[in-house]
């Protein structure tokens, strides 16, 4: 392989994937960081390569005699024995960022009038914004023009406080909507933050600085099992209730049975005094509410090695609650509706009984067979006469 005499082609090749389609290095070029000139070596050959390979050497001279860009191209004169004093390039220098788009060509000129042009409208609004725009500007480049325009037309709207306790997307905003706040909402986060000389930053984000509420999160279904917890409940016959909300808001009933699944919660059958939780998968940090200590608690989940895992989260949680329908009886009696779980529990479960330690080891080395028995395969009759028993004291 040829180890001198770069060729402009193979120049520009270089540098767009040094400077340009390096994309920190683009960031740090524009700012400042990583300085001009540009000065990249073009590797001039000894005596002994050019004559070598005397066709490259005078097609890699002339190649930069031709050079048509006003980048200067650095020439040296040096004296080769059998070739005599030979002129020669041995250096490309790109003093700024425009002499860089001129060797890059159209493409790459293109591209950076792309990110002006949605640059121009909050730099104008205030020039100290560039840096930032700089460091997003992957997102820069995804503005429409009319985006840029929004954005100008945001930014002084966002005050401390504005949100007075609302979400996010109830922000009193005149002419841009909130989703388009929500979707940049790491961009306008640090042009703020640059605007109110890091206030942002220091109220812990965004949302703490304009006082808006989290989204809630963490949904969870609320499903009374009896007439009277379903008129505690305003008539309701079930609901979603985000994690925050659960775990402020005491459910009204003596009893709770928390159920690790969807459909499982879905086929409960009618208990007394008794509200049903569900869906949450392993999502267990909302059964940290203290009103939770005033309940009776049972749990039900799959009995395969991650659902023993969550029954030991929601047991280090609530240490009172009783575990349903997850023992070797329950998998005895449907032993043949196991299927193989994909992947187990990677680690050392807590919070479990010695039994229940046993089977998720059992479950884990696949002693049965299958290693997994899932809520929804459990006979009705079975969980029915299971959920009745609890209800009823004899567990």
């Amino acid at each position: 392989m040829r180890t001198w005499g770069l060729l402009p082609e193979e120049v520009r090749a270089l540098l767009r994937q040094r400077e340009w389609d390096h994309s920190s290095h683009l960031r740090d070029r524009l700012l400042g960081v990583r300085a001009f000139p540009i000065r990249q070596p073009l590797k001039p050959p000894t005596g002994v390569q050019a004559l070598q390979d005397l066709s490259h050497f005078h097609r890699y001279v002339q190649a930069w005699r031709d050079w048509p860009h006003a980048s200067p191209v650095i020439w040296e004169t040096r004296h080769y024995r059998q070739l005599n004093e030979q002129r020669i390039p041995v250096t490309l220098e790109l003093p700024s960022i425009r002499a860089l788009l001129e060797v890059l060509g159209p493409d790459a000129i293109a591209r950076s009038r792309h990110w002006e042009v949605r640059m121009a409208p909050i730099v104008a609004f205030e020039p100290c914004l560039y840096p930032v725009l700089v460091r997003h500007l992957s997102t820069v480049e995804q503005l429409s023009p009319d985006d840029a325009s929004l954005m100008a037309t945001l930014l002084p709207q966002l005050q401390p406080g504005l949100g007075q306790g609302r979400y996010l997307r109830a922000l009193p905003l005149r002419g841009v909507d909130t989703k388009f706040v929500e979707t940049y909402r790491k961009l306008i986060t640090d042009l703020l933050d640059v605007l109110h000389a890091g206030a942002i930053t220091t109220r812990g984000g965004l949302l703490s600085w304009l006082d808006c509420s989290e989204n809630p999160k963490g949904w969870l279904w609320v499903r009374p099992l009896c007439t009277e917890a379903q008129a505690r409940l305003g008539g309701v016959p079930i609901l979603q209730l985000p994690l925050d909300v659960l775990c402020a808001h005491p459910m009204p009933s003596e009893q709770l049975l928390v159920v690790e699944n969807i459909q499982a919660g879905l086929s409960l059958p009618d208990l007394p005094h008794t509200i049903a939780v569900f869906g949450g998968g392993r999502n267990t940090a909302w059964m940290e509410a203290d009103w939770l200590n005033q309940k009776r608690l049972a749990y039900w989940g799959d009995l395969d090695t991650w659902g023993l895992a969550i029954l030991g989260e929601a047991r280090g949680r609530q240490p009172h609650l009783t575990a349903l329908l997850m023992d070797h009886e329950t998998l005895q009696q449907h032993r043949q509706r196991m299927v193989t779980e994909p992947e187990p529990f990677p680690y050392e479960p807590q919070h479990l009984t010695p039994l229940e330690y046993q089977l998720f080891c059992e479950l884990r080395d696949r002693v049965h067979g299958g290693s997994r028995l899932e809520q929804e395969r459990l006979s009705p009759d079975y969980v029915h006469t299971c959920l009745h028993r609890w209800i009823n004291g004899s567990l």
